[in-house]
């Protein structure tokens, strides 16, 4: 949590920095900077002790029949109405600093039917690699959501 919070607060003054700059500089005149571009990360399937980038392959599961509410975070938060059972696989590239603070990645499912005839969470998992690194069995009973730190 203090981690979250400290992490949050840096990219807040980070902000506030950037936005309350002076306003000169090197704009041409016309009050339009130049911004660079993203940058591509490379992919590594070897382990990245030594600082470099790596790349993760990430699925999200909801179990579950009918059509309900998914949010998930990977690179950045999604919202989606699905029809389930629903999965998702994407890849994550982290640079040596994230995998040093770590970066969560999450799934929350929306409620469904049960079988006896009442709502209650999805069941949910996040596959991280080929390997199942969280589950949570849904119903009435468990945490609602599954969540992983890639390091």
């Amino acid at each position: 949590m203090r981690r979250a919070m400290t992490v949050t607060a840096f990219i807040a003054a980070a902000g506030l920095m950037t936005a309350c700059g002076s306003g000169g500089g090197d704009d041409g005149g016309d009050g339009k900077k130049e911004h660079a571009g993203k940058s591509t990360a490379t992919t590594s399937s070897k382990p990245a002790s030594d600082g470099r980038d790596k790349t993760y392959e990430v699925s999200f599961e909801v179990g579950g029949k009918g059509r309900s509410n998914v949010y998930y975070n990977l690179d950045t938060n999604h919202f989606e109405q699905v029809t389930l059972p629903w999965k998702k696989s994407d890849k994550l590239t982290l640079n040596s600093t994230e995998r040093k603070v770590g970066i969560t990645v999450s799934v929350v499912p929306g409620p469904v039917l049960r079988s006896n005839g009442r709502m209650a969470a999805a069941p949910c998992s996040i596959t991280v690699d080929g390997k199942k690194v969280t589950e949570d069995p849904g119903g009435a009973d468990g945490k609602h959501k599954c969540e992983y730190t890639l390091r």
